[in-house]
């Protein structure tokens, strides 16, 4: 991506920096050729050039871009399981991926890494994005997924003879995770998205306690994946699935919804994030009905609302990571309300706005392993700059109002928000 030449200058906002420090009150945010140069109080704000782009934050807060952690860009208003993979053609599916894309970017998300995408569609949104062919989210692709035969993800039945190849891979056994893997090694996605466990939407067969990959499945996906060099992640929700994949050598995990003492004590010690994406399990309970859950699904996303929220404390509290972000694209999660999900963890979890914004900057751009780049508001960073009309730290749900932000700003570029000029596609 294009970072801007010159200077720009914010004033006349608190700061959030992202690391979870207490906010600076009258800062100054200056930024010299698509970095930051300085963040900090306007006291001690070094010269800057009487040229320089200036950007007022009204009084309201200057952070980081937003990192959404568990980000799908092919799903489009999914209401039954057959909308995410044979709804629509390929073609179609890469042009709303890039209008999710660019909508992402539009609510404050300067980054984003893939938990899955139809084909490798992922994979080629992200040259495009890198190109500034389109806009969005800096993107890390994961492309197809991996599950076991049988589990959650393979819901085509045999007599449709169209199989799951789109947007999972079905494997028996670690010799077929093996090839699996190497599949998306020539696809050429960074991170390997994988199933070790079901979920309430499949109480009869796959539910939230059941296994979907068996651990030498799992073990044999991490061994080829971090041979060449690519991270992996897995839907978590089972205790048992939790323990096999930090043994495995997961990277991050997904969701870690019940987690015991010795799951918790495993994650700390290698130090694995979670991205608990429990704002889909709230709107689940809450809609779910209307669009035709039975109760025992309902059921089964109340117990897994209340056991993630719960396991999802319990980890910040420990000391351990959490990413923010989680399967919006959903009829009842649509794309655009991704801030719905930092709402949530205030309001219903009880974490404070400014744990939770660490966590959708600094721990979003720790899990893209791109921290040295952004994720914080630190100089020699890149400008990745999001600037609220408004006190995000006593009203979160300010983020969720995209006319309330300012100016969306990617290496030093304003491409978001009231400031943006229509020649960059608003």
């Amino acid at each position: 991506m294009k970072t801007a030449t010159g200077y720009t200058v914010i004033t006349n906002g608190q700061m959030v920096d992202g690391t979870g420090a207490s906010p600076t009150p009258d800062a100054t945010v200056v930024v010299h050729d698509g970095h930051i140069e300085y963040a900090g109080s306007t006291a001690e704000a070094p010269p800057f050039p009487e040229n320089a782009t200036r950007i007022d934050a009204n009084g309201g807060t200057i952070l980081p871009g937003l990192v959404e952690a568990h980000y799908h860009p092919t799903y489009f208003n999914v209401a039954a399981l057959e909308d995410l993979d044979i709804k629509y053609p390929v073609e179609y599916v890469t042009l709303l991926a890039a209008a999710n894309a660019k909508l992402a970017l539009e609510c404050g998300y300067t980054s984003a890494r893939s938990g899955g995408s139809l084909f490798n569609i992922d994979v080629w949104l992200k040259k495009a994005l890198e190109s500034d062919v389109t806009l969005g989210p800096r993107l890390s692709a994961s492309g197809r997924e991996i599950c076991g035969v049988g589990g959650l993800m393979d819901w085509n039945p045999d007599f449709r003879k169209i199989g799951m190849e789109g947007l999972v891979l079905l494997v028996n056994g670690p010799h077929e995770a093996r090839s699996a893997v190497r599949k998306l090694v020539k696809d050429g996605v960074e991170w390997v998205k994988t199933y070790p466990t079901g979920d309430a939407a499949a109480p009869d067969t796959n539910d939230h306690h059941t296994l979907c990959m068996t651990f030498e499945e799992m073990h044999a996906v991490v061994q080829t994946a971090h041979n060449h060099k690519l991270k992996v992640t897995g839907h978590c929700r089972a205790t048992q699935g939790i323990k096999n994949a930090l043994r495995a050598g997961y990277d991050t995990l997904e969701h870690g919804t019940f987690m015991d003492d010795e799951a918790l004590d495993m994650l700390l010690e290698r130090n694995t994030p979670v991205v608990p994406a429990l704002q889909f399990e709230y709107a689940s309970v809450v809609f779910g009905a209307e669009y035709g859950m039975s109760q025992a699904v309902l059921d089964g996303h109340q117990e897994t609302l209340e056991g993630g929220a719960e396991s999802a404390r319990r980890i910040l509290k420990a000391g351990g990571r959490l990413g923010m972000g989680g399967d919006y694209g959903f009829a009842w999660t649509p794309h655009g309300t991704y801030a719905k999900e930092l709402t949530f963890f205030v309001k219903y979890v009880g974490l404070s706005p400014l744990q939770v914004l660490s966590c959708a900057t600094k721990t979003g751009a720790e899990i893209m392993g791109r921290d040295a780049e952004f994720g914080t508001l630190e100089a020699g960073k890149l400008a990745d700059i999001l600037v609220v009309d408004g006190d995000i730290l006593a009203d979160i749900a300010l983020l969720e109002d995209r006319t309330k932000l300012i100016a969306v700003m990617q290496g030093g570029i304003v491409k978001a928000g009231r400031l943006a000029q229509p020649s960059l596609g608003n």
